[in-house]
């Protein structure tokens, strides 16, 4: 990940957004299957009493990013991407 910091001029970074949306599409396959396979193997993301094998995980979130369900955020201050529901990126992007 390019390190997105204006060290030149510090305030600029006061006019940028917290969190910023990425289309997913625009993330590389590499990248986009190592962020889906981090955020399915979370603690906390549990699918109940019955195993779901990693690569179904996946495609499920994988289907929900396509259909737009879920998105990709970008934090700017800690240079990190997560994945997040439609909704909550709204309330966050509003923060």
């Amino acid at each position: 990940m390019h390190n997105l910091s204006t060290e030149e001029d510090p305030d600029t970074n006061e006019n940028l957004p917290a969190r910023v949306l990425v289309p997913w599409d625009r993330v590389s396959p590499a990248a986009l299957q190592s962020i889906l396979e981090e955020y399915v193997t979370r603690e906390g993301t549990e699918y109940g009493p019955t195993d779901v094998p990693l690569e179904d995980k996946v495609r499920q979130v994988r289907r929900q990013l396509e259909k737009g369900e879920v998105v990709v955020l970008f934090d700017l201050e800690s240079e990190t991407v997560n994945l997040a529901t439609a909704r909550e990126a709204e309330a966050a992007l509003n923060e």
